[in-house]
């Protein structure tokens, strides 16, 4: 992602890169990860986002802080003052938060899948691996479904390789060939080179000769994370059970950094632990080196090491999209032995530098890496034909030159930076505002709810805003009806409009932002005679959203109905409230996604937004940087929420859990207006 970062800030037509990602403070991980930014190339930046716990977490782990990272990406934006162009999400992860900022933005967005949940499920099943370990492990419901969710958005899907455009992204119900593109990721060619001069005396080589008893020996390395998924044990297996392969050559293995590994996260432990083991099993002292550290220069020298004994490069990846490292490797002129899996394929096809292999099979895989180290000839012919193909194939030069291409096709027009501008409101004097559902949390509660509109009409640094089901004219009848006041904003219709004060002025750029893939009359169509489904009455449905009764009972599960929607080629987001009600909208529309465009719209970060509602459709309002406040008699969609950070459950119902949640969070200014006091 770095080197990709520099080299599009390289090419002219290119303003800015800001390569966002996480800010870690942890003594385990180089203080560098602690920067909230770093300026890598001339117009080049890593931005790191302050978001979940401060210390380091493997990726599985971070979905319930993800929400958060989008709210931090839009302060951002709004820092820089500009709009980008382009939002490129790497990875399912960063792939749910990119879906929210291209929606919220209205920006295209790109994807690249890089490694597939569905894939990488169905060979973790192949090895044996029950399926509540792949969910408990990684968490691989979630990841698939942002995957739809991002391939739904994307208006291009970049792949590394052909093979994973047919038989890896083709899985998913979101899949359109028209919006795939391939361009293989290019290598640092200034870093990656063949031996030159005399063998350098590195600290990694010194590294290699505590462990191996002839370093001179061929040597087989692999390069990887200490990640199940990456296949060590096999690979290890392979070596030591062949007598012939172990006279020949030593094993190298450098699999990621570690001190203790009892301390490590589970998965890396279980993997490393396992490592040491299969070492004693095979008795591999003097032909194995499985340094404990290393640092990124290191690695470009490692190829080379094993460049200068003859050996091999050996990737045994259960799936490998792509596999970087075998460029690398045969840009050093290190000849490869990969797994069949993926971007091997296409490497070894444009290198003819290797052999592929069965990641499962061990008896096979050391085959062929005797077979790899035993014809001198072929083995030269190999390192030029690396070294000639990822210099023509894989340069970033190439690929930069092929990605600007889509992106010019994507834009129509030269990039412009879009500055974001404010109307005139009142809400850009606000500092701080409060957003809440109408029926069951500001209404219920009389004298609650009179003490709530003293209190807010009281600061007048404090905003107000309603974000409902309802649709405008039923909101503000009812608000009316109990003596509250016309809101600073209305979002109503379940997050589909928005409206602003007295004059009830209608955001019209909200409307054509979430009119993307809108096909209402088709998605009405598509849920007709579905059991437990019924039509709510004319006066609920709205242009941007079909309302139905609910029977949970009765009707398939929501997620059954989103794959039949998505089967059919429609975009929806479905909404479940209350047990009784579903909503489709937009796949852009949400409170949330209405509540997060109003923060960046009119500048007020999401600590300033304090956010209470009580059903299912106020989910989205509630999670990330917002101040959430669940009233006390809220829906049983919601249980699921205790816990999260930033969300505060309160024990009074209606508006007097709203105030308790105003108290909880501080929230209140403690000015008064002219003549009622004086200010503390």
């Amino acid at each position: 992602m770095v080197e990709l970062a520099r080299a599009l800030s390289e090419h002219p037509e290119v303003s800015r890169v800001d390569l966002l990602t996480r800010l870690v403070s942890d003594p385990k991980v180089s203080p560098d990860y602690a920067a909230p930014a770093e300026h890598i190339a001339p117009k080049a930046y890593i931005v790191r986002l302050p978001f979940g716990p401060r210390r380091y977490l493997r990726k599985e782990v971070l979905w319930p802080y993800l929400d958060s990272m989008a709210d931090q990406a839009l302060q951002h934006i709004r820092d820089i003052g500009r709009i980008p162009d382009i939002i490129h999400s790497h990875y399912a992860d960063a792939g749910y938060v990119g879906t929210r900022l291209a929606s919220l933005l209205g920006v295209p967005l790109i994807h690249t899948g890089h490694s597939l949940g569905r894939e990488k499920k169905r060979r973790l099943l192949d090895q044996g691996i029950s399926s509540h370990t792949i969910e408990t492990q990684y968490n691989m419901t979630r990841r698939i479904e942002a995957e739809e969710a991002a391939m739904d958005v994307a208006s291009q899907v970049i792949a590394s390789t052909r093979q994973e455009v047919d038989t890896q992204y083709s899985q998913y119900s979101n899949y359109q060939p028209r919006n795939m593109l391939v361009i293989p990721p290019g290598t640092d060619l200034s870093r990656f080179h063949p031996p030159r001069g005399l063998l350098s005396d590195s600290p990694i080589r010194h590294e290699l000769h505590r462990f191996l008893r002839e370093p001179r020996k061929p040597m087989v390395l692999a390069v990887s994370r200490a990640d199940e998924r990456k296949n060590i044990s096999t690979l290890i297996r392979a070596y030591g059970e062949s007598e012939e392969l172990k006279r020949r050559a030593n094993l190298v293995i450098v699999a990621g950094n570690r001190d203790d590994i009892s301390v490590m996260e589970k998965g890396p432990r279980a993997v490393l632990g396992e490592l040491l083991m299969l070492v004693d099993k095979y008795d591999l002292y003097g032909h194995a080196a499985y340094p404990k550290a290393h640092n990124s220069n290191d690695i470009p020298e490692l190829y080379r090491l094993a460049a200068r004994t003859r050996g091999v490069f050996v990737n045994p990846a259960l799936t490998e999209p792509f596999g970087l490292t075998l460029i690398e490797a045969a840009a050093c002129g290190l000849p490869i032995v990969a797994t069949e899996d993926g971007g091997p394929q296409d490497i070894i096809r444009h290198c003819k530098n290797g052999l592929l292999i069965d990641p499962l099979d061990a008896d096979a895989m050391g085959a062929a890496l005797l077979d790899a180290l035993s014809d001198d000839k072929r083995w030269r012919g190999w390192a030029a034909n690396g070294i000639r193909g990822a210099n023509r194939q894989y340069s970033w030069h190439a690929h930069v030159g092929s990605y600007m291409k889509a992106v010019r096709r994507l834009l129509g027009q030269p990039s412009r930076a879009r500055i974001i501008r404010p109307i005139k409101s009142r809400l850009p004097t606000i500092e701080r505002l409060v957003v809440c559902d109408i029926d069951n949390t500001l209404l219920g509660d009389n004298e609650a709810l009179d003490q709530l509109v003293q209190h807010i009409s009281r600061d007048s640094a404090l905003g107000f805003g309603v974000a409902t089901g309802r649709h405008l004219s039923s909101a503000l009848k009812v608000l009316n009806e109990n003596g509250v006041p016309v809101p600073d904003v209305l979002v109503t219709s379940v997050g589909t409009e928005i409206h602003y004060g007295r004059q009830l002025q209608p955001d019209t750029a909200w409307q054509r932002h979430i009119d993307y893939r809108w096909e209402r009359d088709r998605l009405q169509q598509a849920l007709e005679g579905i059991p437990g489904l019924r039509l709510q009455p004319k006066e609920n449905q709205r242009q941007h959203k079909v309302s139905y009764f609910i029977d949970p009972d009765k009707s398939p599960p929501i997620r059954d109905l989103t794959r039949h929607l998505r089967s059919l080629n429609l975009s929806a987001n479905l909404i479940y409230s209350h047990q009784a009600y579903l909503d489709l909208l937009p796949i852009r529309a949400s409170k949330g996604q209405a509540v997060r465009y109003l923060g960046a719209k009119w500048g007020i970060a999401p600590q300033h937004m304090l956010v209470a509602g009580d059903s299912g459709n106020d989910t989205e309002m509630l999670r990330g940087d917002t101040l959430g406040v669940v009233v006390g008699n809220y829906s049983p969609e919601l249980r699921h929420l205790r816990g999260e950070p930033q969300i505060y459950f309160a024990a009074g119902h209606y508006a007097r859990g709203v105030l308790e949640g105003l108290e909880h969070y501080a929230f209140l200014s403690t000015r008064t207006p002219p003549g009622e006091g004086d200010e503390t």
